[in-house]
């Protein structure tokens, strides 16, 4: 197996088939089994320095009795068929090795992280291959913090994967781990969810649209906004285990934009797969993206002075719009790589609250570990209710600079220096381009897909800029 198995959000491909199939699993399963029960820290060893996950690493040292009693890991999935057959391939594993498992069923993956942390377990597994289509599914593995494992524990695990002593590895029949089911996990993520919003905002009156993308959040999206008080109308509700992200959610947005206008709705929420990304549609039939999201939510906690060092995280990939419309409020932008574990360090490493990606990731350290959508959906309708505006007045001003992406499927991905016409032709545009844009060109770390992305303030020669990068990797691929 090569060393590539975990990429930037876990380990994704096609269900079934290796890595994600049955055996391997049971396999994953003894391996996270066995780093976790090696470990003298139940977590993933991060160093947290925000707000309610402030640590300092010790308090996560395992006194003589816990280190004593078995080892608990949390499993939840998404709406695929496919999580079934890998749910139990990996609880398989786990109890071989004597831990106790708890399996809490469909649940967005910002719910497992919650749990993993509420329940003080020491591990939390999530099923999914978010956005992806049916046939593909994923693991994403979480510390007792509720964080994304680090990349040297990931690399842990694949080592072990490699061992073929693995294999052999077990607990004695006497102390084989027992598998019990979480039958309120639902309830409990909602309590937690409504808990964000203050006691004195609730949303009765709004009318709002919701696309759950027939994922993990179909459960729990119309229970939070109906308890407080939303009439909601919803799409993408109905998984059937094949349906997921099947021309609805986050990638699908003109599914809730004409629920909307049809139905004169205040906001429409639209969600992806295991429900860590959110767009909006405002009462107009406006899009609102990651990029927007990130600046409406940053300017909030900026006139609260809750916007530690008025710094937000973006990407690589925000549109120039955003640091426009910021910085008229002293509210300066730090970009990482593309994927939410990279915006996660970077707001860990400089000590910044919020983070977020074009597609609709949002992180509020001040609440949650990872990227949730339906709080990033509280918060926003929340702000609706505090300001007494309509989204689309709340995100007046907000101008997008003129942006091209267009994603180019590949057999196989060869370091892009070694291409010598892409490497050629993204020379010659960015040269052009000069300071006026921005030219980027990476590969997709969770399909096999290379992005190719431009911002330009002339749309007709952006689309020229991409066109000509896609033409040299053509030839090249």
């Amino acid at each position: 197996m090569a060393n590539t198995l975990f990429g930037t959000d876990g380990i994704r491909g096609v269900a079934g088939v290796r890595p994600l199939d049955p055996l391997t699993m049971v396999l994953l399963g003894k391996a996270v089994a066995k780093i976790f029960k090696d470990s003298s820290v139940s977590g993933s060893t991060r160093q947290i320095n925000v707000n309610k996950f402030q640590s300092d690493g010790k308090n996560r040292l395992q006194s003589i009795g816990e280190a004593k009693r078995r080892k608990r890991i949390l499993i939840g999935k998404d709406t695929r068929l496919s999580g079934y057959m890998l749910e139990d391939a990996i609880t398989s594993g786990l109890l071989m090795m004597g831990c106790d498992v708890f399996l809490v069923g469909p649940l967005p993956t910002p719910g497992v992280a919650y749990l993993t942390r509420s329940m003080r377990v020491d591990a939390g597994i999530m099923i999914s291959a978010s956005h992806n289509t049916y046939e593909d599914n994923g693991v994403k593995i979480f510390g007792s913090d509720g964080f994304k494992l680090p990349d040297e524990m990931e690399d842990k695990i694949e080592r072990l994967l490699q061992d073929p002593e693995l294999a052999n590895l077990g607990a004695s029949s006497s102390e084989i781990g027992r598998a019990s089911r979480i039958d309120d996990a639902v309830g409990r993520y909602t309590v937690y969810l409504k808990n964000i919003v203050p006691r004195q905002v609730g949303f009765d009156g709004m009318r709002i649209g919701i696309d759950t993308a027939n994922g993990a959040g179909y459960m729990v999206a119309p229970q939070v906004f109906s308890e407080l008080g939303a009439e909601i109308v919803l799409r993408g509700n109905q998984p059937n285990g094949r349906n997921i992200n099947a021309g609805f959610g986050s990638l699908y947005p003109n599914v809730v934009k004409n629920l909307v206008t049809e139905q004169s709705l205040d906001l429409g929420v639209t969600i992806d797969g295991d429900a860590d990304r959110v767009l909006f549609v405002d009462e107009k039939g406006g899009l609102v993206d990651g990029d927007m999201i990130l600046a409406l939510c940053a300017i909030d906690l900026a006139e609260r002075g809750e916007l530690t060092g008025n710094r937000v995280v973006g990407t690589v990939m925000s549109n120039i719009g955003l640091d426009r419309f910021l910085d008229p409020h002293n509210i300066s932008v730090l970009r990482s790589n593309v994927g939410d574990r990279y915006v996660l360090e970077e707001m860990l490493k400089n000590g910044i609250i919020l983070g977020g990606e074009q597609s609709g990731h949002m992180i509020h350290l001040s609440h949650s570990t990872s990227g949730d959508a339906l709080l990033t959906a509280m918060m926003v309708a929340s702000l609706m209710v505090r300001k007494q505006k309509p989204l689309s007045e709340l995100m007046a001003g907000f101008e997008r600079f003129p942006q091209q992406l267009v994603n180019v499927s590949v057999s196989s991905k060869p370091p892009l220096e070694t291409l010598e016409r892409v490497q050629k032709s993204i020379k010659e545009v960015t040269e052009e381009i000069k300071d006026k844009g921005q030219v980027l060109v990476r590969y997709s770390g969770t399909e096999n897909k290379l992005r190719i992305m431009v911002q330009y303030h002339d749309p007709e020669k952006c689309e020229e800029y991409v066109n000509r990068i896609v033409e040299a990797v053509e030839l090249d691929l």
